[in-house]
């Protein structure tokens, strides 16, 4: 059975210099963890950001859009 990719929007704040930075990011993934660990990986290649600086508030899976 194939595994359904579902969209993620991901709601939180980053901790950078003193200051927090709101963010909110859609990702593909198969499952929230998946979806997480994309975050975290995304976040720190583009910002030097460490797992302790990222405060995930939500995850919640958005209805895909139909493909056309």
């Amino acid at each position: 059975m194939m595994s359904q990719v579902r969209l993620f929007k991901i709601t939180g704040e980053l901790r950078k210099g003193g200051e927090k930075l709101p963010f909110t990011k859609n990702i593909r993934a198969v499952k929230k963890e998946d979806a997480l660990q994309h975050l975290y990986s995304d976040m720190g290649s583009r910002h030097k950001a460490r797992r302790f600086e990222i405060t995930v508030k939500q995850i919640e899976e958005l209805p895909e859009p139909e493909a056309v």
